[in-house]
Order: C-alpha cells, then structure tokens, then sequence
C-alpha cells in the first residue's frame, strides 16, 4: 500500500502549473525572438555589402523564421506579413 502512494502523481495547484507553462513558453518565446533579430541583422549586413545572392538567401531565412513564428503564436499574423514586407521593400530598394 505504501509503495502504491509513492508513485502516485503529485496534484499541483491550478497557479502553480500555470507559473510553470509560462516559464517555458516565455523561454522559447525569447529564442525565437533572438533567431528573429539575429537573421534580420544578418540581411542588413548583406544589404549594406551589396551581395545579391547573400541577400537573397537571408531573406529566404528570415522569411522561414518568422513564418514558424507565426505559425507557434510568437508573432502575430499581421506582424509578421509587415516585417516581411518592409524587409522585401528594403531589398528591391537595394538591388
């Protein structure tokens, strides 16, 4: 009977586990944040050396990191289609 209530699950209060959820979902919020703003200085480092092809592939990068954003819930849709878009406009505006 004893060993039967060791390995029983512990119950947790309601705001315990909701302090937990939000400690990882604020953890991995802030590392997708980071790969946001890392590959968007990366394109702009492209964009002021003038390398077509480098450019090109950056912006394909942040393009796919901010879609898997959206798509987690890190970002909002419409955030994400207006970064893109100014970063698109930047780049045409280069080239």
């Amino acid at each position: 009977m004893a060993k039967q209530e060791e390995t029983k699950k512990v119950k947790r209060p309601t705001a315990q586990k909701r302090d937990l959820q939000n400690k990882k979902r604020r953890l991995n919020n802030k590392t997708y944040k980071s790969r946001v703003r890392t590959a968007i200085r990366s394109f702009q480092d492209s964009l002021v050396k003038g390398d077509e092809a480098a450019t090109k592939s950056k912006l394909d990068e942040v393009y796919s990191i901010l879609d898997k954003c959206a798509k987690k819930g890190v970002f909002k849709l419409n955030k994400v289609s207006r970064t893109k878009s100014r970063l698109a406009a930047r780049a045409v505006a280069k080239a």
